[in-house]
């Protein structure tokens, strides 16, 4: 069958994009055969879609490392044709072909059915991003985080993961405050239910201490380096800083004090390659006791015309909430 593809091309002159016929014969080999409705935009696809070889090796490539549709056929047995079922992270859309594809051939490994109280459109609003932010929220209280022992942080709070962290966390009761250099989205950053925004600046001051006053119980990290050194110091005695991203760096310097003298934990946080159950769970936490009753509004659609456009300002730091791709839609 003939679908249609965002198809990235490394030229002399730099890559290039566009949307392109393809066939089902020119997919991976792999288990399920998908029709995909809705994809996302994550900063990787950004990465991958600009050529960034750290992300994608070869091109031409098509990207999108989220999907949501339809089983049109599968050789394994757990899935069969009309499953609705996501795929989001392992190696879509990075070295395999992905989600920007209205087909897309993967193995049964990397299949989740979609549970019944969420739409496939409601997926991908959270995409891997907000998947991200879920699982952030899910390891952080696994090691303690409860929402009567003082304010959580969250950093990078209008982008793709910081904001469904913002809103996830004020729905599970926290105080939340969240860290942005975007100071004009305040108003929206407090109606996503954050109680206070803070810049930069605020937290940015304290890096280099090995100790600061302990102002928070919890860090929810999206942007990596000195923003995690200077978050060590300022959380309270038994809590943590879990991180996600890397976009302010992939060093981090810190003293031991905190860890040895209150007990802070740091942990790393894989939306990737972790294993599918684990994935199922946060999905189906997603369609249920989390789900986001205002996800919409923090949600932009994206027509087919306008991924390239929307790809860009997520490169540039200038993306805000989260970005839906209809494959459907002119």
């Amino acid at each position: 069958m003939t679908f249609l593809a965002y198809r990235v091309t490394e030229t002399e002159s730099g890559m290039t994009a566009t949307w392109e016929s393809r066939e089902d014969d020119q997919l991976p080999a792999g288990d399920v055969l998908i029709d995909v409705q809705y994809s996302s935009v994550n900063y990787k696809d950004a990465l991958s879609a600009s050529g960034n070889k750290g992300v994608t090796r070869a091109f031409p490539h098509t990207p999108g490392i989220d999907a949501a549709g339809v089983v049109v056929s599968s050789t394994d047995a757990a899935f069969k044709a009309g499953d609705e079922v996501v795929v989001f992270g392992y190696d879509l859309g990075m070295n395999t072909e992905g989600g920007y594809g209205q087909r897309i051939r993967v193995p049964s490994a990397w299949v989740l059915a979609k549970p019944a109280g969420i739409s496939a459109a409601e997926t991908m609003a959270w995409g891997t991003a907000g998947f991200t932010a879920a699982l952030s929220v899910q390891k952080l209280e696994r090691a303690g985080m409860q929402p009567s022992k003082g304010p959580v942080i969250v950093t990078g709070a209008t982008g793709g993961v910081g904001s469904v962290a913002v809103a996830l966390l004020a729905k599970l009761g926290y105080d939340v405050v969240a860290l942005s250099g975007k100071a004009e989205q305040e108003a929206w950053l407090k109606e996503l239910g954050a109680n206070r925004v803070i810049g930069r600046d605020e937290v940015m001051a304290l890096k280099g201490k090995a100790m600061a006053k302990p102002l928070y119980q919890a860090a929810l990290d999206t942007v990596g380096g000195d923003m995690v050194s200077a978050l060590i110091p300022q959380i309270m005695p038994e809590g943590a800083v879990s991180t996600c991203g890397m976009i302010a760096g992939i060093k981090v310097e810190a003293s031991v004090f905190p860890f040895i003298l209150r007990g802070v934990s740091l942990l790393g946080v894989d939306s990737v390659e972790i294993p599918q159950a684990e994935k199922q769970l946060v999905l189906n936490k997603a369609a249920g006791e989390w789900k986001l009753a205002g996800l919409e509004t923090m949600t932009t659609n994206v027509t087919r015309s306008g991924l390239a456009g929307i790809l860009t300002k997520v490169l540039n730091g200038q993306g805000v909430g989260r970005y839906r791709v209809d494959l459907n839609a002119e």
